[in-house]
């Protein structure tokens, strides 16, 4: 896919952090991109600075995420590239002990719940609405129409102490890229899956400067965080390299994660 003026493109999370550098190194090379995310303010300030269209959404609903679409389709045409970089992060216990009393507390279900609705089904709600958009395009070379790329998370084959449902999630990432692959092969559409380290996103960045140090140090090499435009150059070399299909990277310095 030669990513130039001729293709739109539609990124979820893009307000900030993997998502928004990724919708930032796309419009670089002249993609007309749609900018998803639930953050309002940021979101259209990421959108206007690169020329393109903010659609507000909520990947839990089915209705939000059709009315984007719409939006941005009107807007850009239908789109070839979908990445989805939305998602949430939680950390509790399976079962754990309130540190005064001693008393057992457990997981709070609705959190696993929540987990499971942003991260896991609401990619799979985003991405199944994009590829059947694809479906009718004009095919291009090698008889591609468009590229799903989504993110889970090295939390998915090394998930650490509290990430029962965070892994979970991603996890399902991680396993529904082959199935869906296989499901859109005669469509020409292809799946991808990255799977990120610890990167410098706005949730890392707002912990202290020491606290940042010392998880770049955990990873083997190079000894610190990835940086969002990592994650960009990744995705812009998935869409452009076609025969790269159904496939998921670590992009992660090589780190393994410990218990906790």
């Amino acid at each position: 896919m030669k990513l130039d003026g001729s293709i739109s493109a539609v990124v979820t999370g893009a307000a900030s952090g993997l998502g928004e550098a990724t919708a930032r190194a796309l419009a670089e090379r002249g993609v007309k991109v749609a900018v998803f995310d639930r953050d309002v303010e940021k979101g259209e300030k990421v959108a206007a600075g690169i020329g393109g269209v903010f659609c507000e959404v909520d990947v839990t609903s089915n209705e939000a995420v059709d009315a984007a679409f719409a939006k941005a389709r009107e807007a850009h045409g239908q789109e070839r590239l979908c990445v989805n970089c939305a998602g949430v992060a939680n950390a509790v216990k399976t079962v754990g002990r309130d540190k005064q009393t001693g008393e057992i507390k457990r997981y709070p279900i609705h959190q696993f719940e929540l987990a499971i609705n942003i991260n896991l089904i609401g990619t799979f709600r985003v991405l199944a609405a994009s590829a059947a958009g694809m479906a009718d395009l004009e095919p291009l070379e090698d008889g591609e129409k468009g590229l799903i790329i989504n993110t889970a998370s090295v939390a998915a084959q090394d998930g650490q102490i509290g990430q029962a449902a965070y892994s979970a999630s991603k996890a399902g990432v991680l396993g529904m890229a082959l199935p869906i692959a296989r499901d859109l092969m005669n469509e020409g559409i292809r799946v991808n899956t990255i799977l990120p380290g610890v990167f410098k996103t706005p949730m890392v960045a707002m912990m202290p400067e020491n606290v940042q140090e010392a998880l770049g140090a955990q990873v083997p090499f190079p000894k610190r965080l990835g940086q969002p435009q990592e994650y960009a150059r990744l995705a812009v070399f998935m869409a452009e390299n076609p025969y790269l299909n159904g496939e998921y990277v670590r992009l992660d310095g090589a780190i393994r994660m410990a218990p906790r």
